[in-house]
């Protein structure tokens, strides 16, 4: 939902090609999980810590290169769009699955309830036309201008 160009070109050159497309990091790092805040503190070895101004990787703010505060203002959008059951955490994923060029998406997980969370998203229905309108006009007021040219 914080990465919008691929759609605009490499999608269309893939399924040109008959290639399949593998999707990565669809929770942006954690922060689509909804469950980040403010307040939130991470462990001092872990990436998104320590990268958070470009430190260990060509851009800061890891989080897909979404400035941290503005990022969690657009997630707080998301939730508001996707606010029926099962949340965002599913709700990320499936809208990557809404573009027939996607083969698969590899989420995190770190236990087994996030694994057999993951597996639902591909069950679940299709996003709205509405709720597609939505992720797409969040993404362009929160998130475009600092990531879209990367």
């Amino acid at each position: 939902m914080f990465r919008h160009r691929p759609a605009e070109l490499f999608f269309c050159l893939a399924e040109e090609k008959n290639i399949g497309i593998i999707v990565r990091v669809p929770l942006a790092s954690g922060l689509l999980t909804g469950k980040t805040t403010p307040q939130t503190t991470l462990a001092p070895d872990d990436h998104r810590t320590f990268n958070r101004e470009g430190e260990a990787f060509d851009k800061g703010e890891t989080f897909v290169s979404v400035d941290f505060e503005l990022g969690l203002e657009a997630v707080e959008k998301l939730k508001e769009l996707f606010s029926e059951h099962p949340g965002l955490p599913l709700w990320a994923p499936r809208w990557i699955l809404m573009f027939k060029e996607v083969s698969c998406v590899i989420p995190g997980a770190s236990r087994m309830a996030h694994v057999r969370a993951n597996v639902k998203a591909s069950g679940m229905p299709p996003l709205t036309k509405e709720q597609m309108a939505g992720v797409k006009e969040i993404y362009r007021e929160y998130i475009k201008g600092s990531v879209h040219q990367r």
